[in-house]
């Protein structure tokens, strides 16, 4: 298992490093605007050493940060973890049924970046396509009248991938689906489209 103890180390060595990258860049900037005002060139020394000395205190640190990292193993057996950084384990049932999911879940995405496939110029594209079109929102309005529930989807802000959308949506109202649970049939629409359901 990762080493909870090298895993905050390495954080620190990040955000040291970090600091240590702008305090440089800030003090480079000084040293080459020197202040050409006489009133205010004490001032300007005076932020000069100061970055100077700040940038020796975080050299310092990232040095100790450094030596404590090379002395920490990057991983523990689990019987070394400590207590409160062990987690529970899954059972093989939850395991394989959690591998199961996600199996059907990756089966689903292959069978619809293959229709998305279908209105794109680069193939590549789908997985990115159908990415976007998780992401964006979408209206649920159930109509108990009509036993539908149309789901109207945001179009993107690219009219190329409207189109591959409007058509994986097509198909998707092919089957006639009804919500699980419900009698409500399941209509997809892409808002602004001209749909022919």
């Amino acid at each position: 298992m990762v080493n909870p103890v090298r895993r905050e180390l390495d954080r620190q060595r990040r955000s040291v490093q970090g600091k240590l990258t702008r305090r440089r860049a800030e003090y480079a900037a000084l040293d080459l605007h020197p202040e050409a005002d006489e009133k205010k060139v004490a001032q300007w020394e005076r932020r000069k050493a100061a970055a100077l000395e700040e940038i020796q205190q975080l050299e310092h640190e990232l040095d100790t940060v450094k030596t404590q990292q090379q002395q920490t193993p990057t991983h523990l057996k689990w019987e070394k973890l400590p207590e409160e950084s062990k987690f529970e384990r899954l059972a093989p049932s939850r395991k394989r049924l959690l591998d199961t999911v996600k199996m059907v879940a990756h089966r689903a995405e292959t069978a619809m970046a293959a229709i998305v496939r279908e209105e794109l110029s680069r193939q590549d594209d789908a997985r990115s396509v159908l990415r976007d079109l998780f992401r964006c929102s979408a209206d649920l309005i159930p109509s108990p009248e009509t036993n539908t529930l149309e789901i109207h989807v945001h179009p993107l802000a690219n009219p190329r991938t409207n189109r591959a959308i409007e058509h994986l949506l097509e198909e998707l109202n092919a089957p006639s689906l009804t919500y699980p649970g419900t009698k409500l049939r399941l209509v997809y629409r892409l808002v602004g489209a001209t749909s022919s359901d």
